[in-house]
């Protein structure tokens, strides 16, 4: 959930050194750039291959997870998941906040079994691409699309901007560029990321995160594997030298480093871990690529095949915070980035010290292609489902609207993709490195305070309603703004937008604890209100309406 920070390799990196000879046998930097145009070369030839099915909507917003099979989906739902904070931000939690950060890495783990174990099957339906598709279709009521909509862009935007800017931070960093030229890279990342959703539609999206899983599994495993090898393949060991060079003493082994001991700590720590937990699991660019699974089997199966690659990943992730720390020292690493964004590549450093810089070293070029495939790859899904938001939730499905031609869906979203890339890199550009918490907190607080409770009640609570949906989304989401621009999140830490001022009233940085709470309830009291007369669904080219009671065409309730 936290924010990955601009990558910073220069007098950082070059003083980690550990005096030991380099495994580097070549030049990194040169590694870099023929790894990274390859993996350009290849996922664009993927994006072009599947374009070619592209013929109607059901192709093109659900072809990924429908001709995936359980492997294929599975796959593609854990490249979704894995982004540019589960490799930077969580390697930073784990160096500089021990079992805090482990406590992060295992609520990533559980928020996707969860959503598997329990949303996968339920969220399958024929014909919806949307979260607003699904409770227009759920609820039988076409009203509830637009509130949908409005959360889904809230809960996207952010995301989407965080992990843009990252992407331009890393290309300037393995690219060895100056600093003016992140706008450029930036540029050049949202280009790519438009190609991508705009070209391959879901199908391609879903091979390059597919394609995503492998690098980051083979360079994870090897960066884990060199810490290890330090110590003696002892994990016992390791976490002792960490826990050494941390500074912290026995804090550093138990719970309440990152947020404190204090009353107010625990429950920072307690509404972190819940936000975390429910947010991550209903992220819209996830649910998008469940709706079109194709049976329960395949859901099931796909259970597995996506969670485990993500486990392996976040051990792996553990090991190298604990690799940073214990190799770095936890204060090198926060004077280099508050937030420990930085551990991972400054890592490489300590493990492949080399002449000449660290953009030089072979495990620096392999982790940071790593990390911008990553992004890159998280870029696509999300303007995929932001752009799909837009047309389907906003576009207007009314029955004067539900006879539109394939060809005219499709050149709609593709529009809408155009539009959703250049206002995001525009919004890239002149964000840059402000307020990357803030914007990560926000996103994840409205998913988990928004989305969560619609979703658990749609699904679970007989009788739930169109007008319990807008009451959670246009209730919460005030509260939200409020309580998160008085919070520590905004003001008077090092990585809050204003890190200069301190005006915060609100102890929590994550307001989580409150929010969470108050989406449930208000979809209670929303469900007791009568309902205004509503236009029905109009499923495809027929009008269904439906009952959330009642099982569907396909036999699912």
């Amino acid at each position: 959930m936290r924010a990955a920070s601009p990558v910073r390799v220069d007098g950082v990196v070059r003083r980690v050194g550990t005096g030991a000879p380099s495994m580097s046998n070549g030049d990194g930097h040169s590694l870099a750039i023929v790894v990274f145009l390859v993996f350009v070369a290849v996922s664009l030839l993927m994006c072009g291959l599947a374009a070619a099915d592209l013929d109607d909507p059901v192709h093109f917003y659900a072809g990924g997870s429908a001709a995936f099979g359980p492997v294929g989906s599975g796959l593609a739902i854990a490249g979704d998941y894995i982004s540019a904070a589960t490799l930077l931000s969580t390697t930073g939690s784990v160096a500089l906040d021990g079992v805090d950060g482990m406590l992060f890495a295992c609520a990533t783990v559980v928020s996707l079994y969860l959503v598997m174990r329990i949303m996968a099957e339920p969220l399958r339906r024929d014909g919806v691409f949307t979260l607003g598709d699904f409770f227009a279709d759920r609820l039988g009521d076409v009203s509830v699309r637009r509130a949908l909509g409005v959360a889904a862009l809230v809960v996207l935007t952010p995301l989407l901007l965080v992990q843009l800017s990252t992407a331009g931070h890393i290309m300037v960093a393995m690219f060895g560029l100056p600093d003016g030229a992140l706008t450029g890279c930036t540029v050049a990342g949202g280009t790519l990321m438009v190609c991508y959703a705009a070209f391959g539609g879901m199908r391609g999206v879903g091979y390059v995160q597919v394609l995503k899983v492998g690098v980051v599994l083979i360079v994870v495993l090897l960066v884990a594997g060199l810490v290890l090898a330090r110590y003696g393949w002892s994990p016992a060991g390791l976490f002792d030298a960490a826990r050494g060079r941390s500074e912290a003493g026995v804090d550093y082994a138990r719970p309440g480093l990152h947020f404190g001991h204090s009353l107010a700590g625990r429950l920072d720590l307690i509404s972190f871990e819940t936000t975390l937990l429910l947010g991550a699991a209903c992220l819209p660019h996830l649910t998008m690529r469940l709706h079109p699974l194709r049976d329960a089997r395949t859901a099931r199966r796909a259970v597995g095949w996506a969670v485990g690659p993500v486990t392996v990943v976040c051990a792996a992730v553990v090991v190298a915070g604990l690799g940073a720390c214990a190799l770095i020292g936890r204060d090198a690493l926060r004077a280099a980035d508050p937030g420990g964004a930085t551990a991972l590549l400054m890592l490489t450093g300590a493990l492949d010290p080399v002449a000449g810089g660290v953009r030089h070293s072979m495990v620096f070029a392999a982790v940071a292609c790593a990390v911008f495939v990553t992004t890159l790859a998280a870029v696509a899904g999300i303007t995929l489902a932001a752009a799909s938001s837009l047309v389907r939730d906003f576009g207007g499905r009314s029955a004067h609207t539900a006879h539109r031609s394939p060809g005219g869906e499709i050149r709609r979203a593709r529009i809408g993709i155009v539009l959703v890339g250049a206002a995001a890199v525009v919004l890239a550009v002149i964000v840059q490195d402000r307020g990357r918490l803030t914007m990560i907190s926000l996103s994840f607080t409205v998913a988990a305070s928004v989305l969560a409770p619609v979703l658990l009640y749609a699904l679970f609570l007989p009788g739930y309603t169109a007008t319990g949906a807008r009451w959670t989304v246009y209730g919460t989401l005030p509260l939200i703004a409020l309580l998160l621009a008085g919070s520590p999140a905004v003001s008077g830490t090092p990585v809050a937008l204003f890190p200069d001022r301190d005006f915060h009233w609100f102890p929590l940085q994550t307001p989580g604890l409150i929010t969470i709470t108050a989406g449930f309830l208000l979809g209670l009291i929303g469900r007791t209100r009568p309902e205004p007369p509503r236009e029905p669904w109009h499923h495809g080219t027929e009008a269904v309406r439906r009952d959330t009671r009642s099982p569907d065409a396909a036999g699912r309730p």
